[in-house]
């Protein structure tokens, strides 16, 4: 009785198994893979996917690209090339980009491209204008506060006069109006610039 069930134990286990069904394939299981080289024909046939970014980065995980030194200059070479403007009273150029901050970059991730920048702008002007039936020649800046990439329709100016202290405050008031103007102009370039940007 006992060498019965000893002998029942092993083939119930065995029946059991999780990987026995693998050892004994039945007449009607598919017949096992057979490997096979790949010829020209094949790998013509399934090219491999392009990856963006280095060479070392073929899975296209995260990768950023530094692009201070281009974006700086072209921000520069863009917003040095604005028309002058002319006004009722006065007339005024854009002569200096003063300063140029802040960061652009190019980002690999998931095998896609994306591109990015965060700059804070000051921008030298010089104009002359009608004061008291007299030209008076004014100098000062055109602050941009921060920006980012898509930001550009919020895209503020202000306005600094480097020596206004013989100005009265309508005609300051004035001459930070006339100045606003050219707030389209400088849109119309950092659009340029994002657009080239997408492109890198």
């Amino acid at each position: 009785m006992e060498d019965t069930a000893a002998a029942v134990e092993p083939a119930a286990e065995k029946a059991t198994s999780y990987r026995y069904w693998v050892r004994e394939a039945t007449g009607d299981a598919a017949p096992l893979p057979a490997p096979r080289k790949l010829d020209a024909a094949d790998l013509a046939a399934n090219p491999a996917p392009a990856t963006l970014g280095s060479v070392w980065n073929q899975a296209g995980t995260w990768e950023e690209k530094n692009l201070n030194s281009w974006a700086n200059s072209r921000i520069k070479d863009l917003l040095g090339s604005l028309d002058p403007l002319e006004f009722s009273t006065g007339k005024a150029s854009v002569y200096e980009v003063f300063r140029c901050s802040g960061d652009a970059f190019l980002v690999t991730v998931r095998n896609k491209k994306r591109v990015g920048y965060n700059y804070e702008l000051s921008l030298k002007f010089k104009g002359e204008w009608l004061i008291k039936e007299e030209n008076k020649k004014v100098k000062g800046h055109l602050e941009i506060p921060e920006f980012s990439f898509g930001e550009l329709e919020d895209l503020e100016v202000n306005v600094r006069l480097s020596d206004d202290k013989d100005l009265p405050s309508d005609v300051k008031l004035q001459i930070c109006k006339d100045m606003k103007s050219f707030l389209a102009p400088i849109q119309e370039k950092l659009r340029e610039f994002e657009k080239e940007l997408k492109e890198r």
